[in-house]
Parts: C-alpha cells; sequence; structure tokens
C-alpha cells in the first residue's frame, strides 16, 4: 500500500497548467513540522502534484501559507538531464486536498467539515426562540 497523508503549508504559490492533452495539473510545495524535533521549526519539504478537478480548484483557491490537508501517494521518478546527470524526483501525487486555512490565514474561517466549534456553539445559544420572525 502507498498512502501517505500530510498536513503542512504552502511555502509558495501554487503553479499550473495543463498536458499536451488538456489535462489540468496543480503543484505546489509544503512544510510539514517535525512531531518530535529537537528546535520547534525543523520541518520536511514536500512536493505535491494534483490532477483534474483537484487541480483546478488548488490552483483557484491556494496561495503561499495555506494550511492545507494532502492524501495521496508517493511517487519517486529516475530520470536524466539532457547533459547526462542522474537525478531523482520525488513527489506526492494528490488524490484529496483540504484547504484548513482562509485565503488570509485566518483558521477562524475555515471550514470545519460537519464539527461545530465553541463559536458556533455560543451564536446557537444567543438566539432569541420567542422571535416571532424565525422560519421554524
Amino acid at each position: 500500500m502507498n498512502k501517505i497523508i500530510l498536513i503542512g503549508n504552502l511555502t509558495k504559490d501554487p503553479e499550473s497548467g495543463a498536458t499536451p492533452s488538456g489535462v489540468s495539473y496543480c503543484r505546489f510545495s509544503i512544510a510539514v513540522n517535525r512531531r518530535f524535533s529537537k528546535e520547534n521549526n525543523e520541518a520536511d519539504y514536500f512536493n505535491v502534484v494534483t490532477w483534474r478537478g483537484v487541480a483546478e480548484s488548488c490552483a483557484k483557491s491556494l496561495s503561499k501559507g495555506r494550511k492545507v490537508g494532502v492524501v495521496g501517494s508517493l511517487q519517486i521518478r529516475n530520470y536524466e538531464t539532457q547533459d547526462g546527470a542522474k537525478r531523482t524526483s520525488v513527489e506526492v501525487i494528490a488524490d484529496e486536498v483540504e484547504f484548513l486555512s482562509s485565503p488570509n490565514g485566518n483558521r477562524e474561517d475555515a471550514p470545519q467539515q460537519g464539527r461545530s466549534s465553541r463559536a458556533d456553539v455560543t451564536k446557537l445559544e444567543e438566539v432569541d426562540a420567542s422571535d416571532d420572525n424565525l422560519p421554524f
């Protein structure tokens, strides 16, 4: 099984385009903080590639600094450059990308996907149930 799940922040704006046959793609890199690092600022950097509809959503919505959750597989490719040097490329081919922060980086505006935050509960408690203008 080849499955990778990452949560990190984009290190720069994504690059997008299409293959000669018209398939959309989007490339970006994310920094993932190490869980048990001796220093608080240690991170690993991953190159991510998305395709088709996911790529279009990422190209439209992502920018440097945004926090994302990525689910996909790890792909390692070996190739040779024009001058004969051998290179290895490691990329995450993402099947799913979840946007975990708003475009301005504010986590409070991020979608919660079925989870209610304490702020949501407080808003519900402030509603006056005796109000005749309520639609229910």
